[in-house]
């Protein structure tokens, strides 16, 4: 067990077989290890962020086999106009919130100047906002689409006014697993490349992990190692978000390969092993969508420093029928309060806003 504590606090790797090793442990033991690892690193200081997730279109080229959010039929199909997203915006401001987070499907109807005019629009009026847009698999597709490399498409998309980028579609970094899940998006070498470019052109990004489908141990850890080299190499992620998958209404829940998502249990195991293997991480958000506030709330005691956002506005998770609705702010500092921590709203970059 200290020795897990030493390598991490000291930015050691730890080796495939020593990270194998955490998941045969008592969930209790590596639970320790990475409470250990989290209160050293950042302290008992919880944070979270006020944010509206809005998807700017359902229409996606991808038809992940994971996904019930993209539109089945023609007549399903949506792409808000830039009035719906400028009013979606100003709502959120007079709730507080300081992040929009804007993703949507692969919709090869949207090119490049399309966003560009948004963004610019976006922060012509409201240029408090921290514009975290787009994802990996949308920025390489962008410039697929408009025969641009990688760095161009993003140049201009961070001089429309795009302040950071998040980690959305990366699933599990194994294109064993990606082959199966998701064949017509972007490989893990793809999603590892956009974020190089991003983050050596400066821009922050996150970095996610959505599990509890076709993923094995094996698999988990390719992804954790993947993200924790790029960030030896750049240092560009502020944070890393785990969460479970949500079979129901997805084609691996009508074709019978996954049925329940995953136990409380394994997403608290999986989270604290991303904390004892993620060493150069500091930041370890908790899932409330996923798992709901008590769990959340444990989960700050199996390495999260971090309690997610607010989530004005949710699409993705919520097509898949698991019940949703926006947390308040109050909510969130009484859920961490009821466990003894302090609190504290923060922006994008996980500077601090205003402590309660």
């Amino acid at each position: 067990m200290k020795s897990y504590i030493e390598k991490n606090l000291n930015g050691v790797d730890l080796t495939f077989e020593e990270a194998m090793e955490l998941f045969e442990m008592p969930l209790p033991v590596v639970g320790k290890i990475a409470d250990t690892i989290r209160k050293k690193k950042c302290g008992d200081l919880v944070t979270f962020v006020a944010d509206r997730n809005i998807n700017y279109t359902n229409v996606c080229v991808s038809k992940c086999k994971f996904c019930a959010f993209y539109a089945r039929k023609k007549e399903d199909e949506y792409v808000l106009s830039y009035d719906e997203i400028l009013k979606k915006i100003e709502e959120a401001e007079k709730f507080g919130v300081t992040q929009i987070l804007l993703q949507g499907g692969i919709n090869p109807n949207l090119g490049i100047e399309w966003f560009e005019r948004l963004f610019r629009l976006i922060k012509s009026k409201h240029p408090k906002i921290q514009l975290h847009a787009l994802s990996p698999p949308e920025i390489y597709f962008l410039a697929e689409k408009e025969n641009l490399s990688i760095e161009e498409v993003l140049k201009r998309l961070i001089k429309a006014g795009m302040d950071s980028l998040p980690g959305g579609g990366a699933e599990v970094l194994s294109d064993r697993v990606r082959k199966i899940v998701s064949p017509n998006k972007v490989g893990s070498d793809g999603w590892i490349e956009v974020m190089r470019v991003a983050h050596k052109l400066g821009l922050k990004s996150s970095a996610t992990m959505m599990f509890g489908h076709l993923d094995k141990d094996e698999d988990i850890l390719e992804h954790l190692f993947r993200i924790r080299d790029l960030q030896k190499e750049t240092g560009g992620f502020t944070a890393f978000v785990c969460w479970t998958f949500q079979p129901e209404r997805t084609e691996l829940y009508r074709k019978g390969l996954v049925k329940h998502p995953v136990s409380a249990a394994r997403y608290l195991r999986v989270l604290a092993i991303s904390r004892i293997v993620l060493h150069n991480f500091r930041n370890i958000q908790a899932s409330w969508l996923t798992q709901d506030f008590d769990i959340a709330a444990l989960a700050l005691f199996f390495g999260a420093n971090d309690f997610g956002g607010t989530m004005l506005e949710e699409n993705v998770v919520r097509a898949t029928g698991k019940k949703f609705r926006p947390a308040r702010i109050d909510e969130i500092v009484k859920a961490v309060k009821a466990v003894g921590r302090p609190v504290a709203q923060r922006n994008t970059l996980y500077q601090i806003i205003k402590e309660f």
